[in-house]
This record gives structure tokens, sequence and C-alpha cells, in this order.
């Protein structure tokens, strides 16, 4: 006849199962760390001494896209080094730059060509740097890549406010340039004289 189990036995392995499973609990992965925040966007003091010291606009905004394109560099050579946290830094201070020179812009009389002119520059500096914020992302861990694709867009949409004071009133949109070709259309008399 068979021996009965004493109720240690019976736990004892049920225990250990629990104490292993318990175990292996503990040597999964923690969960992903948080992504890194965001850029502050500033201007140093050193750089808003020199743009302050500088009188003329249009030596203005060379001044303030000649620093930005440093602190470009500065975030791919920071990239490069695989320094992202100071990258990140440099980026806050570069999208301050923009923002700078977004707003002394914006402070300047729209109608006249000089201003027009100053929105060209901005534009054609802006364009030159998209790609390289491109390839900077690309070199990036996802973490800090989310805010140089942020930037990019930032970047894109002021190029496109730049373009558009470039312009000024001069440019049709779309839908209004179709209503009159096809009101055109309408009125043609070629169109009257087809069998």
């Amino acid at each position: 006849m068979p021996r009965a189990l004493s109720h240690t036995q019976l736990f004892l392995p049920l225990i250990s199962i629990c104490l292993l499973a318990s175990s292996s609990i503990g040597q999964q992965p923690r969960s992903a760390q948080l992504p890194a925040p965001p850029p502050m966007r500033f201007v140093t003091r050193a750089d808003r001494s020199q743009l302050n010291a500088t009188k003329e606009s249009k030596a203005r905004v060379r001044l303030t896209m000649d620093l930005a394109a440093e602190q470009l560099s500065r975030m791919e050579g920071l990239t490069a080094e695989k320094k992202f946290d100071e990258a990140s830094e440099a980026l806050g201070n570069y999208l301050g730059l923009i923002e700078d020179v977004k707003a002394f812009l914006g402070g300047l009389v729209q109608d006249k060509n000089a201003t027009r002119d100053l929105y060209r520059h901005l534009d054609i500096s802006l364009r030159a740097q998209i790609p390289r914020l491109a390839v900077l992302r690309r070199a990036t861990p996802s973490d800090y890549a989310i805010h140089i694709k942020a930037a990019e867009e930032f970047i894109r949409d002021t190029r496109s406010e730049a373009l558009e004071a470039f312009y000024g009133h001069t440019v049709l949109r779309p839908g209004a340039n179709v209503e009159k070709k096809a009101d055109a259309t309408k009125n043609s008399p070629e169109e009257n004289k087809r069998p």
C-alpha cells in the first residue's frame, strides 16, 4: 500500500516552482527608458550680445545664420562622438537662433525690397541646412532622433514662411487659378463652333 504523502512533501515542489517563476520575472528586461526630453530653445548670452551689437539688418541676419550653421556643425561633431545630450543642447541653441531671426524679420517693414532680400537669404540658408539635419537624424538613436525630425519640420515651415514673405501678395493660390480657367473655357467662342 502506498504511503501517504505529508503536507510538506506536497507543498515543497509547489513552493519551489513559485520561487523559480518569481526569480525569472526579475531577470526580464526592464521597460524602455523615457525618451530624451526635447531640447530647450535658447540663444546664448555671447550670441545675444553679438546679435544686439549688430545694427544693420542684413548683417544681423547673416550673423544669425552663421551662428546657426556653427551650431549645426557642432551637432554633427558631437553626434559623431556619440555625445547625444550635448548634441541635443546644440540643437536647442540652433532652433533658438532660427526663432530669433524669424522674430527679427517679422518686426521689419514687410513691403520693402530689402526685407524681401533678407527673407530670400534666410530661405537659401535654410535650404542648405535641411539635408544636414536629415543626415544627423539617421545617425542618432531614436530617443533623440524624434527631436531632430521635429526640428526638420520646423525648418521646413520656417522656409515656407520665408518664401511666402519673399513673394508677398503676388502668388496666386491654386484654387483661384483653376476657377478663372474654368470660367474662361465656358465663355470661349471656339467651343461654340465645334459640331
